[in-house]
Order: structure tokens, then C-alpha cells, then sequence
């Protein structure tokens, strides 16, 4: 490590931390196997309500009796998890004393199941000790964790492949997390089979976060150009700015989207669509699990968290929900017509993914011109329009801007740095989309 690092006191280097990850339909049935191979004598499966009747539990609770695992199950997620759903997990995991976890499940269940692996490997932390700074105390995570194997059931959050665990946090009605390389999963088992029970809107919303994880990583700033530069490696944060190789994953995810996500939709016998997506979610969790996201998912975890008597259609839930992936999508045409100024090639290039005809286009233009791309595919995909259509007004953005200031571990990605009057317009931008 440089003495004196670079000019400005910014990062020299990046990392690539990612699970590993086995694709393939029918590929759940291996999971008793893979537990038996690690010895694991007691383990956690973890899912929510909906999904304990579904296919995919059954796949893996048929896995495990044949190979004979002995284990215990939670089923108590809550979709969106709040501070008390992590907490009830973790005091679960603390309890039952296990050597592995299994998570199946969307980023609800993954998340949820990366808190209570991570607490009860270190069970004298407060729960503070690790939740994203400045609203916890963001300390990096030196104990060992048990093993992991997620079994993602949404084409949407990547959660299988990164470090990351986002809850409510309901004192302050603002959504935070925990970021760090040491709580993700060991393996991801992506098993296309699991997205054919996955209703219209359900698929639609996964795949918006898929959408926004790709854009957003690839504009995010560069990770030469964060601050400030650790002083120990321990301390490099797991979002670190755009990289070459994020950039990889990133774009490649895009591209899937555009060809397969409106036709995932559509049709939910497309095999096809559906395991493209279910891999176009796990290459972009690739790309922002090492880059980062930046305003659409800042801005995004107030709106989940100031939620009002919104519920969506296709979520069998018994509360007032935001889905992730609608909350970051409803923002992007205002918040990439804002970042285009930095990096506008960038910007181009996307929107010329998603369909636009750029041959003619001038790069001052490049955020109008990706703003109305996204514009159209959401029409096109019925999209509510704007944050109007799911129960807000202007007079919530004062709150809505208060619940986006602590979000600084990705707003601070955001090439473009951005003030609470900026923050202001753009939610009064995303009010109304068509």
C-alpha cells in the first residue's frame, strides 16, 4: 500500500469477491449432497410463508431427506424484512446452534438469512455493530461465518452471489444493511426450474432491480475516483465503484434484459426468458456486488420505507409493500438524465442496448435520450406511473429526501454528486413517468 495514496486520498485498487455459483434446471436436487460434503450435522433452512408450499422448498426438503440432513426450518421471512423479522431470525439461528444455513428464497429470504448467520457467529454484537454507518456502526466482520447455500426463486436481487443484506429499519422508516465480502453465500444454486411459479408483476419487479443493478454499477463512479483510499484492506468497502470487471457483468446483464425480460413477462411458459433472467440476475449481482449501485437504490429504500396503503398486484402479502424492484425502477429516467453529465458515452451506450438508435445522437443528449428509453419500456410494460400511482404526492418529498441522506454508502457512488435541492427534483421528476 502506497504511503502516500494517490492525489485526493483515493482508492488504487479493487477487489472481486463473489460466491460461487452452480446453474442448471433440476440442479436443487444436489443441495443434501452439498451439505453432506460439508459435514454439517444441524442445519437452518430458511424461507417466508408463500414459498414453504411451493416447488422450490420441495425440491430442496425432498433433497435433504434423501441424504438424510438433519435440520430445522424457518419459515417465518417476512418479504421486505424489518430490524424485528432479522432480529426474530437471528434469535432463531442463536438458538438451534447450526452448522449450515440453506436459503431459499427471493432477496427477502437470502438477506434475512446472511443476518442470522452473521449474528449468530458473533453472538456478543450488538445488532448496530454491523448495520451500514452512519445509521449503525458499520464494522467489518472478522469472525467466521458457517457455510451457506442460497436458492434463489426470483429472476430480480442477485443476493446469491453478494455480501449485502437490506432491511427496514423501522424507528427511522428508512430501509439500510449490512455490506461486507465475509456474509456472502457460499454457494448459489441457480436452478431455472424455480422461476416458473412466479406470477406477471412478481417477474416484472424482479426483473426492474436486475435493470437498475446493471445501469447503475456501470455509471457508478470509478473506483480510482472513491474516497477515501483504506488503510487496510479489511476496511475496502464491498461497493467500490465501477471496474473493469463489473463492467463486464453489468453490460452483459443488460443485454440479456433487453432481449428476454419483456417476454419473461408475457409469457410464463417461455423457458427460454425465464432462465436467461434467472442467469441475468446472478451476472448483475456480479456487477453491483462489486461495484455498487448508486441513486435509483438510495432513493429507492425511502419509498419502500415511507409506504402508505400501497399493495401490489400478484404479492400475497398481509402489509402495505413497495416491491424492491418497482421502487428503484420508478425513479431511473430521472436519475440517469442527472448522471449523464459524467461519463455521458456511458449513458449512450446503454440506452443503445435497451433500443434506442443512437447513430445521430450528440453526447450532451445521452441522459434524455436514455431517460425516454426507459420511459417507453416501462409503458410498455404497464408500469404505474410514477410515485403518484403508488400513493405519494409532493408534499412527501421533504421526508423522502430526509430517508435518502443516510443512504451515503450508495449515493456517494453516484457519479454525479448531488445536494437535497437535487434529491428534491429528481423525486418531483419521478412523480409522474408518461
Amino acid at each position: 500500500v502506497p504511503e502516500r495514496p494517490t492525489l485526493g486520498n483515493t482508492d488504487y485498487a479493487f477487489e472481486m469477491a463473489i460466491s460461487n455459483i452452480r446453474y442448471g434446471a433440476g440442479v436443487t436436487k444436489e443441495v443434501g449432497m452439498d451439505l453432506q460434503n460439508l459435514g454439517a450435522r444441524r442445519v437452518c433452512l430458511m424461507t417466508d410463508k408463500n414459498l414453504s408450499q411451493l416447488p422450490p422448498v420441495n425440491a430442496v426438503l425432498n433433497s435433504l431427506a434423501k441424504h438424510g440432513i438433519n435440520f430445522q426450518l424457518y419459515d417465518n421471512v417476512r418479504v421486505e424484512p424489518t430490524d424485528q423479522s432479522f432480529l426474530d431470525a437471528i434469535e432463531f439461528a442463536k438458538k438451534g446452534e447450526f452448522d449450515a444455513y440453506v436459503a431459499v428464497g427471493g432477496g427477502s429470504v437470502m438477506d434475512t438469512c446472511k443476518a442470522a448467520n452473521l449474528y449468530a457467529s458473533s453472538p456478543t454484537s450488538g445488532f448496530l455493530d454491523y448495520v451500514n454507518a452512519p445509521i449503525g456502526k458499520g464494522k467489518p466482520v472478522t469472525v467466521p461465518l458457517k457455510p451457506l447455500i442460497a436458492v434463489p426463486t426470483t429472476a430480480g436481487t442477485g443476493s446469491e452471489t453478494t455480501g449485502v443484506a437490506i432491511f427496514d429499519f423501522k424507528e427511522l422508516r428508512v430501509k439500510t444493511g449490512i455490506a461486507s465480502r465475509a456474509i456472502k453465500p457460499t454457494l448459489g444454486i441457480i436452478d431455472p426450474l424455480h422461476t416458473l411459479s412466479m406470477p406477471e408483476r412478481i417477474v416484472a419487479n424482479s426483473g426492474f432491480d436486475v435493470l437498475c443493478h446493471a445501469l447503475e454499477s456501470y455509471t457508478a463512479l470509478p473506483y480510482n475516483m472513491r474516497s477515501p483510499c483504506p488503510a487496510n484492506p479489511v476496511t475496502r468497502p464491498a461497493y467500490q465503484g465501477s471496474n473493469p470487471i463489473s463492467d463486464v457483468w453489468a453490460l452483459h446483464a443488460l443485454r440479456i434484459v433487453a432481449k428476454y425480460l419483456k417476454r419473461a413477462i408475457r409469457d410464463p411458459e417461455d423457458r427460454e426468458a425465464r432462465a436467461k433472467m434467472h442467469l441475468a440476475s446472478a451476472f448483475a449481482g456480479i456487477g453491483f456486488g462489486n461495484a455498487g449501485v448508486h441513486l435509483c437504490h438510495g432513493m429507492s429504500y425511502p419509498i419502500s420505507g415511507l409506504v402508505k396503503s400501497y399493495k401490489p398486484k400478484d404479492y400475497n402479502v398481509d402489509h402495505s409493500l413497495v416491491p424492491h424492484g418497482l421502487s428503484v425502477v420508478l425513479t431511473s429516467p430521472a436519475v440517469f438524465a442527472f448522471t449523464a453529465q459524467i461519463h455521458p458515452e456511458r449513458h449512450l451506450e446503454a440506452a443503445e442496448i435497451l433500443g434506442a438508435d443512437i447513430r445521430a445522437a450528440r453526447v450532451k443528449d445521452a441522459g434524455f435520450i436514455l431517460a425516454e428509453t426507459l420511459r417507453k419500456f416501462l409503458f410498455d410494460l404497464n408500469v404505474d406511473d410514477g410515485l403518484a400511482a403508488i400513493g405519494y404526492s409532493k408534499a412527501d418529498i421533504p421526508a423522502l429526501v430526509k430517508g435518502t441522506l443516510p443512504q451515503e454508502r450508495v449515493t456517494k457512488l453516484s457519479p454525479r454528486p448531488q445536494t437535497e435541492e437535487d434529491l428534491s427534483a429528481l423525486f418531483e421528476a419521478s412523480m409522474k413517468l408518461y
